[in-house]
């Protein structure tokens, strides 16, 4: 195969691969179909990326980070913490939503992805519930919330409550009719459950 007028990047592969699994699925897109859209060898490819589930894992784990770096500006901005705890969960549940519904095939395709990369999913609600402790702790630092024994545990308890508007498992569920209004009743609950 002739070289690619451009360098070939980890991004460029994950970019292909992604269209790749778009259009063959993931349990028809190979490595060399990667190669074949960049015009390089597999060979090529598998400098960047060692194996077949390591290249999944990447293209998971980007799609993953994605969501995480959204959200990572609502936890700094120069809001209250109440406003970034709801904006923070709303914007979560609209860039789920947005996922499975702009793109329903991509999104099937790493649904399977995600089953595959235990320690990508791990990672990627590692980093959901960090952005979560940060609000939590600067909702406990300035009284709008109560003070909690461990501002982890009440992170991870928040994510977990409102794992029906975020959790894929539950997409068939993001476009019934009254979500909205089962997702802004779930919230105030528990901000109130928050406030001293």
């Amino acid at each position: 195969m002739a070289p690619t007028s451009e360098t070939l990047t980890a991004e460029r592969i994950l970019e292909a691969t992604e269209e790749v699994l778009r259009r063959h699925g993931p349990a028809k897109a190979t490595v060399v179909d990667v190669a074949r859209a960049l015009g390089v060898s597999h060979g090529s490819v598998y400098r960047h990326f060692r194996t077949k589930a390591a290249l999944r894992e990447a293209v998971t784990k980007r799609w993953l980070d994605r969501t995480c770096e959204e959200l990572s500006g609502i936890v700094i901005a120069d809001r209250d913490p109440e406003t970034r705890l709801r904006d923070w969960t709303a914007a979560l549940f609209a860039a789920k939503r947005r996922k499975a519904g702009e793109d329903p095939e991509l999104f099937a395709t790493y649904m399977v992805l995600v089953g595959e990369n235990g320690e990508a999913v791990g990672e990627h609600i590692a980093d959901m519930t960090a952005q979560l402790t940060r609000i939590v702790e600067a909702g406990v630092e300035s009284g709008t919330f109560a003070a909690t024994t461990d501002p982890g545990t009440t992170a991870r308890a928040l994510f977990h409550a409102t794992g029906r508007f975020h959790d894929p498992c539950y997409a068939r569920e993001w476009e019934e009719p009254g979500v909205e209004g089962d997702f802004a009743a779930v919230l105030d609950l528990l901000v109130k459950g928050l406030r001293p």
